[in-house]
């Protein structure tokens, strides 16, 4: 990082150095504004965003040219030699915002990733001493909570993230660390994290183990001490299991069948309880456990998707043979291709292995309604299926997902959460206990939690011909399928294998059995590739509307760049070919090609080369003709010379 002309922290107080002397970035807005843009990693922040972040619910009537002037400002802090939007420049314009393109080494979370994912790769070569020190390193970056808001707003949730993202590290590095005997390292920065966290069971079981790991056991018996009574007294419950666990193994050494592996104590202490404790306290919480069955019914028609459920059920298998850890599988893929479909058939299938119950929410992160589900909303459900009593409910975000964990500790639950817009939306709702699954489904790619959560991602594409014909023989029988051959073929071929298109053909064919399939094929023949013979009169079915809810939420410039597409003829473009249609250069369009693939409305089939479903196609050519009025982005007007989409705002 000191080879670098700028440096930046945003673990903590928001600094800014270059050429090894410090500069200040300006007035708290600008400060708030930088911090933003330095915390998405070189993500595009909407313009939305970042009105939210500087004013929350209240911006002045001027905020956006508000927030014109703090990015020119800053533009002339970071590169006082170029002209403005030159090439080559840190802060571009991007994702209907800006993104700031600051080199990896130069910006400490950028750094304290690197350090997190090569420690892991360490740790896999049983090179775990040296793990140990690289995540102690990447540890030591942080100096107090992520950059703040000023006064006027409240804390935005990318700093709450990073603050999370952080306090995981600290579970993953400590967890290494106590395995491998070398607990001392990573004391001080879980110390920290503890203070901060003081209902956290399963943190503090872990500072526990920890502190007893180094000798300090005086010091682990008042750990405990203190976070039973701040259970009791706040949250009215008593000690869980992984606490009482970590007394256990602080009293009589950890268990010897493997070599004090904190699970196995946690069993322990489930079959001794604590009586044979110096203190006796219950071994199970006050509040009778409540076991929640609340997945959706599983689709009966359900075709494909073997090669999907199979790596998944291997996920959970292997992890059968290790510590049981908490397992995050991040479902994607384009709209209408059948994530929830999948995932509430994965979650059936293995609900057996999760004893203590299964929870559900869809959190509406697409959809008609237009604002995903808060998640302490979702955290208010969430408690009360787990039986926590309503007087007990704490209202802010933090408390809830405190007692969450707590509630959820020690048990295997199943989480499905459905529908969501991203990963900050997801993060509250995770458990903080081992031995648990949490199945997410999104439109948006959610690499944030592969990368600081260790999600699996797995994306969903349109069913092949011959999953096609097994989906349609399910809806209408094997008889009618195969009495039809070519009506069939033609069917799967003319719905390009999306199996939203494919159930909407087949429940109109299901309504009149005795109509020949060559009916419902030649109407989407006579539908000439558009989107009139896929209408429906719930939205939830109508892939005209489907398509709607991931359009609307894309920025301005990326939802141009979608429009732009349907006039290529081929079935692949490169980054040249979209930046000739756009008239745009090479690097911008980049960008929105990345955004557009993020959203699965875009793919990208080799680097550098995107594909777009025929259906999503056909779609964005509506869209230019002005068939629909009504989106938010289009403007109808001649090609290849689009101008920015109707209410946006020129950005500087």
């Amino acid at each position: 990082m000191t080879s670098m002309p700028w440096r930046f922290t945003v673990l903590g107080e928001l600094r800014v150095w270059r050429d090894g002397a410090e500069v200040d970035p300006g007035p708290p807005l600008r400060r708030t504004l930088l911090a933003l843009l330095l915390a998405r990693a070189g993500s595009p922040v909407p313009l939305p965003d970042i009105v939210d972040a500087l004013w929350a619910d209240r911006p002045p009537a001027r905020a956006v040219n508000m927030v014109h002037r703090h990015v020119g400002e800053l533009r002339r802090l970071l590169e006082p030699e170029l002209p403005n939007r030159a090439e080559g420049s840190l802060l571009l314009r991007g994702g209907g915002g800006y993104r700031l393109l600051a080199p990896s080494g130069s910006v400490d979370l950028l750094v304290f990733r690197e350090l997190a994912t090569t420690a892991r790769e360490l740790l896999r070569s049983d090179a775990s001493e040296q793990a140990v020190s690289v995540f102690a390193e990447a540890l030591a970056l942080r100096h107090g909570s992520a950059a703040g808001c000023p006064s006027a707003a409240p804390p935005h949730p990318v700093f709450s993230d990073l603050d999370r993202e952080y306090d995981a590290m600290v579970r993953e590095a400590a967890d290494a660390a106590l395995r491998h005997g070398h607990a001392d390292r990573v004391l001080p920065a879980l110390s920290e994290s503890a203070a901060r966290h003081p209902l956290d069971e399963g943190l503090q079981a872990l500072h526990i183990r920890t502190l007893a790991a180094t000798g300090r056991r005086a010091e682990a018996r008042e750990v405990f001490r203190a976070t039973a009574a701040r259970l009791t007294d706040e949250l009215g419950v008593d000690p869980g299991a992984e606490l009482n666990a970590a007394r256990l193994w602080v009293t009589s050494g950890p268990g010897t069948a493997r070599g004090g592996d904190p699970h196995t104590d946690r069993a322990l202490a489930h079959h001794t309880g604590a009586a044979d404790l110096d203190t006796p306290l219950p071994a199970t919480p006050s509040v009778p456990p409540v076991r929640p069955a609340q997945l959706p019914p599983a689709l009966t028609v359900f075709a494909g998707r073997t090669a999907e459920l199979d790596r998944l059920r291997n996920l959970l298998d292997g992890a059968g043979h290790r510590t049981p850890a908490l397992a995050i599988a991040a479902i994607g893929g384009p709209p209408g291709v059948g994530k929830t479909a999948f995932a509430v058939r994965l979650a059936h299938e293995v609900a057996d292995r999760f004893p203590d119950g299964q929870l559900h929410v869809d959190l509406r992160g697409f959809g008609p309604a237009g604002r995903p589900t808060p998640p302490q909303d979702v955290l208010r459900g969430f408690l009360d299926a787990l039986g926590a009593p309503p007087a007990r409910i704490p209202d802010g975000l933090d408390a809830r997902a405190a007692l969450y964990r707590s509630l959820s500790a020690g048990r295997r639950l199943l989480v499905l959460l459905d529908n969501a817009r991203d990963a900050a939306q997801v993060r509250p709702l995770l458990p903080g206990a081992p031995g648990c699954l949490v199945l997410v489904t999104s439109r948006n790619r959610l690499g944030g939690l592969a990368s600081a959560e260790g999600a699996h991602p797995v994306t969903l594409d349109v069913l092949g011909p011959a999953e096609a014909r097994s989906a349609l023989a399910l809806r209408l029988g094997a008889e009618r399928v195969a009495a039809e051959p070519r009506a069939v073929a033609e069917i799967v071929s003319l719905t390009a294998g999306l199996p939203l298109a494919l159930a909407v053909v087949a429940a109109r064919a299901a309504d009149r059995p005795a109509f020949a399939l060559a009916t419902p094929a030649e109407q989407l023949r006579a539908a000439d590739g558009g989107l009139d013979a896929f209408r429906a009169a719930d939205p939830a079915s109508d892939v005209r509307a489907v398509f709607s809810w991931s359009y609307d939420a894309l920025g301005g410039p990326a939802a141009r760049m979608f429009r732009l597409l349907s006039r290529h003829p081929g079935p692949e473009l490169t980054v040249r070919t979209a930046a000739a249609l756009a008239g745009e250069p090479a690097a911008r369009v980049r960008v929105l090609l990345t955004e557009l693939a993020d959203a699965h409305l875009l793919t990208e089939r080799s680097p550098g080369r995107y594909a777009c479903h025929d259906l999503l196609r056909a779609y964005a050519a509506e869209l230019v003709r002005g068939r629909l009025t009504s989106q938010a982005h289009f403007v109808h007007c001649p090609l290849p010379t689009l101008p920015p989409p109707a209410g946006s705002r020129r950005l500087p």
